[in-house]
């Protein structure tokens, strides 16, 4: 039977739930926590984390003391910043929470903060998301498929998938072609996943339950019951009831809410705080047992693959999982980065108890695996830079926790011996540079590693043109400021950089790097062309990729509402080309286009659309 593939959550939730133990935390139902751990994954994927530890830190310490006080110990509850503007926050039945981007910006004070957890912890614990009967196909389908997508395939022996034929917005099946290709990975199904768990939805019923719990448990772990009312006389404020995405469409009536919490407050006491060490413990051992289970021992052969020192494939190995190009943004990396189950939960674990012995090894693990990483390069191309960075990153989020934990002195040592090498390294290097003839990536990898050499200010301008002859105008614009920074004042680099970033200024077609120039003070002239060109370009750029890079960079800047306007134009046209290519049998270039609309703009109305109408056969 065919099943809307929007309707994401019940089927796989259906399962049967017992009571919660009165013991500590552990996986007592892994079913559930696998198929939850599949969908958060995916959601990351799709969205990306939002890297803030500071943010991270706070909503833990606050989380884990509401998550005590609920009592609940049948599944460990663990808590992950998402990368979305959007004001937002969700649970999955396994005990993931995810809190924004956007509602970490809004300023909520803990008492706020502590209310908002309690609600989505209490719709794990009350199993609201077990409980919607009308969510009841895609993970049903998915937990057949890899890693959450839907597969299609066109292999040598014509196997097209994963057995779940893949509808249309028409309701019609896409029939794949009879030849070898291409893999062509399921951003359609996948991203479906990740966007509707954003927009869903809850009865009235249960969204007030959830507040009364999530008060209740904030105030038990010494909370002001306040909190609930501050936060929905905000929310009320700050967010348009009208707003096509958010917390409105998720969470509505929210007068209601305040005077439901207004009543409740009363009745409430806040509590002494009380210690949660060991419960964040025993959370963090749940999480790690089950990284060690059966249910992971596919992740864990990837994982182990993955972990080569080159980092490549073997002879004949496929193509993997992962490997295909997601969203990327101004940094040259992938929005979201296909962690997979192993690399989260070993996240999560770390952000439940960052402190003591097993999140020492959990740091020096994860840093040895990049440190692996960068070995199994060329000599001439391993980037010591970027890999110090990262030690320093685990060490002052270290020397802020436990600042006599042994592990500063470890990781101390180990950057050392970076900084040696890389000195002893540093005559051939620069024979290399003086010999002229080099790659680009020789020249990135020199600054990286060299940020301090008297070569930078000329490294960098040569990048800066590379990067501009080979269309990377957001790299060339990074390289060219560079130029300018490092050269002495009033030097031709300095001069020749100026004129490579003005002569980019009125051709630049990429939108974060116009900003970029617009926002720089350094140069008046070249901020008014960069201006000019900007408002130009940002109703009516092509790109839909340039656009959603734009807005993950620069979600406040002036143009980032025309900018979003055009990026659903953009998804409108793209809609209408994979109806109009479904019409006529170009299945493949149909499901590009949904890719397309689900990778640069998953809260878009095409996306919506997409969601209502897509089907699975299961």
């Amino acid at each position: 039977m065919r099943r809307h593939l929007s309707l994401l959550l019940a089927l796989i939730f259906a399962l049967i739930v017992s009571a919660p133990p009165a013991i500590a935390q552990e996986v007592t139902d892994p079913e559930l926590y696998a198929k939850s751990l599949k969908a958060a994954v995916e959601a990351l994927d799709q969205f990306g984390a939002y890297d803030n530890p500071k943010e991270l830190a706070r909503v833990t310490n606050i989380g884990y003391r509401v998550a005590q006080a609920s009592g609940y110990t049948k599944l460990p509850i663990t808590f992950t910043l998402i990368d979305m503007p959007e004001p937002n926050a969700f649970s999955l039945p396994g005990g993931q929470v995810f809190i924004t981007r956007g509602m970490l910006r809004l300023g909520l004070t803990d008492d706020m903060m502590a209310g908002l957890l309690g609600h989505e912890i209490a719709h794990v614990v009350l199993q609201h998301g077990l409980k919607l009967e009308h969510r009841a196909t895609l993970f049903n389908v998915l937990s057949q498929a890899l890693l959450i997508g839907v597969m299609i395939s066109a292999q040598h022996n014509n196997n097209y998938g994963t057995g779940a034929p893949v509808y249309g917005p028409d309701g019609l099946p896409m029939q794949m072609p009879n030849h070898s290709g291409d893999m062509i990975e399921g951003a359609y199904a996948a991203g479906i996943v990740a966007s509707q768990l954003l927009l869903r939805s809850y009865s009235r019923e249960y969204e007030d339950q959830a507040d009364q719990e999530g008060q209740r448990w904030a105030a038990g772990a010494g909370f002001s019951p306040d909190g609930v009312k501050a936060l929905m006389q905000m929310l009320r404020e700050r967010i348009p009831e009208k707003q096509e995405y958010g917390y409105w469409q998720t969470h509505p009536f929210f007068s209601e809410r305040v005077a439901a919490a207004t009543a409740r407050e009363k009745l409430l006491t806040e509590l002494p705080k009380k210690d949660d060490t060991a419960f964040r413990e025993k959370t963090q051992q749940a999480v790690l047992g089950f990284l060690e289970s059966d249910k992971l021992k596919p992740e864990k052969e990837k994982a182990e693959r993955d972990r080569r020192p080159d980092g490549d494939r073997r002879p004949g190995e496929g193509r993997r999982p992962g490997d295909h190009g997601a969203s990327v943004g101004a940094d040259g990396l992938p929005f979201g980065r296909r962690i997979g189950e192993r690399a989260f939960l070993r996240n999560e674990a770390l952000a439940a108890w960052p402190q003591g012995p097993t999140a020492d090894h959990l740091r020096l693990e994860e840093l040895h695996k990049l440190r692996m990483a960068e070995l199994g390069r060329p000599e001439m191309a391993r980037d010591y830079g970027k890999l110090i960075k990262a030690y320093d990153k685990q060490e002052q989020e270290v020397k802020d926790l436990t600042p006599k934990s042994p592990l500063l002195a470890t990781l101390a040592t180990e950057v050392a011996g970076f900084h040696k090498y890389l000195e002893s390294l540093y005559p051939e290097v620069k024979k290399v540079w003086e010999g002229g003839v080099y790659q680009t990536q020789f020249l990135a990898t020199f600054l990286s590693n060299y940020p301090d050499a008297p070569e930078v200010p000329q490294a960098a301008l040569a990048l800066g043109k590379a990067y501009s002859q080979l269309g990377r105008e957001q790299d060339a614009v990074t390289e060219f400021l560079k130029a300018q920074e490092k050269a002495p004042a009033g030097s031709e680099i300095g001069s020749a950089a100026a004129r490579g970033l003005r002569s980019l200024a009125p051709r630049l077609d990429e939108l974060g790097a116009l900003e970029r120039l617009a926002t720089q003070k350094s140069d008046p002239k070249l901020a008014s062309l960069a201006q000019t060109r900007l408002a130009e370009l940002a109703p009516s750029y092509d790109e839909i990729k340039d656009g959603a890079d734009y807005l993950h960079s620069y979600p406040e800047s002036d143009h980032a509402k025309v900018v979003r306007e055009r990026l659903n134009q953009l998804a409108d046209k793209l809609y209408g080309e994979v109806l109009l290519y479904q019409a006529v049998g170009e299945h493949i270039k149909a499901i590009d286009r949904i890719q397309k609309i689900l990778t640069y703009a998953p809260l878009s109305p095409a996306a919506a659309k997409l969601r209502e109408h897509a089907v699975v056969k299961s």
